[in-house]
């Protein structure tokens, strides 16, 4: 493992995520800010935190439940954006960009966990432990 969660790729595509979606939304509507700006923002910005927590915790066990919760944290921004794109918040052609990122950085927590279950399971198929993205 990595001496600092600060080297690991997942976790800087998380803070280039952070960054994308406070961006974003800030074109939100004034009457979002308690709402989904703040929605939005705080999910983002749990990816990485999670990331980092996880790495930092005395077993892989925790770090695997870590980088669930921050798989779960990117569902939430991805489907938040979704709402912003449907409600037109923001144009499809400036979110897209934010979607595709979602869509790296979900392969790469889902990668980042299989690897870890076959360090710790290596009779087990991992794949059949995480559910695809």
């Amino acid at each position: 493992m990595s001496s600092s969660f600060r080297d690991l790729q997942v976790w800087q595509r998380g803070m280039e995520m952070v960054e994308a979606v406070y961006r974003v939304s800030e074109a939100f509507p004034r009457t979002e800010t308690y709402g989904l700006t703040s929605q939005v923002r705080r999910a983002a910005v749990s990816i990485p935190s999670n990331i980092a927590e996880g790495h930092t915790r005395a077993s892989t066990k925790e770090f695997l439940h870590h980088l669930a919760v921050a798989q779960a944290s990117l569902a939430e921004v991805d489907t938040q954006l979704e709402l912003a794109a449907r409600l037109h918040y923001a144009a499809n052609e400036t979110l897209k960009p934010v979607h595709e990122q979602c869509v790296v950085l979900a392969k790469q927590l889902h990668q980042l966990r299989g690897s870890l279950l076959r360090r710790t399971r290596p009779d087990t198929n991992p794949q059949s432990l995480i559910p695809n993205p």
